[in-house]
């Protein structure tokens, strides 16, 4: 209820903010030039969804614009193509990660995808988090986890500290964290005090471990579906670490790799409207009436 009560305190500061700074750069803008609103309606918590959702249907109904309902998952599939002006080839697959998600979409078209592999548990920007909670690191832990290993890699051709890549070798194309972050704790238990060398070794082991499947299953659905581009999506998409493992990847297959914009890889506006823009212009605005929240969506 907490996320309830600051997002409609906060909706409609941020939107006159918005449309202030939009007008100070262009000062011939007008509400009308708006084409549509876009919102999310789902996955997350369904309290705020509901905020959201009743917050666009009146400016739709204010401004007289169609409101597009769209998953927030597709905002992260979707974000990269704010800065691309190249045509994407298909079969492509979609790696989603962030601090809900990992999923691997495999995609025919912009209009036509499907899931065919996600964390059975933790999701792997919730296991950068946990584990740089762990080591006494500030949040989010994901950018301080990179940085302790990067740190790492300077000095050092390979890490000292070896920990499991969960079902690397599975068989499947589905993840699973929980298990590495628990071995993390296990670590930190038999070590006891550790150093700030110490982290840096142990954020690097983390790390390597929990790319090694992302990188690991892309391959694997490159090679069985004959995929022809990688996307990639959400907060741990900018992980230089992920990023230079998938450029090597995409640099073997000699297939090109889409990265969002670094300022658009957390949760954000922007994708949210290009969700919205894929879904009209590829004829999937759904007209059912009033949007409803769905706390858990399936993309």
């Amino acid at each position: 209820m907490l996320a309830k009560r600051e997002h409609i305190k906060n909706l409609p500061i941020l939107l006159e903010k918005t449309l202030k700074e939009v007008k100070e750069n262009d000062p011939k803008f007008e509400v009308e030039e708006i084409d549509f609103v876009a919102v999310t309606r789902g996955p997350g918590l369904e309290p705020a969804l509901w905020t959201g959702i009743t917050f666009a249907e009146d400016l739709g109904r204010k401004w007289g614009k169609r409101v597009i309902p769209v998953n927030h998952m597709e905002g992260h599939l979707f974000s990269f193509l704010f800065d691309t002006k190249e045509v994407v080839s298909f079969p492509a697959i979609a790696l989603l990660v962030s601090g809900g998600h990992t999923e691997l979409v495999l995609m025919e078209s912009f209009e036509k995808y499907k899931v065919i592999g996600k964390t059975r548990d933790d999701a792997v920007g919730e296991a950068f988090d946990k584990t740089a909670r762990l080591l006494g690191l500030p949040y989010p832990g994901g950018p301080e986890i990179s940085r302790l290993a990067e740190e790492n890699r300077k000095n050092n051709k390979e890490s000292k500290i070896k920990l499991p890549s969960p079902m690397i070798k599975s068989g499947d194309f589905d993840f699973s964290y929980s298990g590495l972050k628990t071995s993390v704790l296990y670590l930190l238990k038999k070590l006891g005090e550790v150093s700030e060398e110490t982290k840096q070794e142990i954020a690097r082991a983390f790390e390597d471990s929990a790319i090694a499947p992302l990188i690991e299953k892309t391959k694997k659905t490159i090679e069985k579906h004959g995929t022809r581009s990688i996307i990639v999506g959400g907060g741990v998409s900018a992980n230089k670490h992920l990023q230079r493992e998938l450029r090597i990847l995409g640099d073997n297959y000699q297939i090109p790799v889409y990265l969002p914009n670094p300022l658009l890889t957390t949760d954000n506006a922007v994708m949210i409207a290009m969700a919205g823009y894929i879904r009209l212009i590829t004829n999937r605005v759904e007209e059912l009436g009033p949007i409803e929240a769905e706390g858990r969506l399936d993309l």
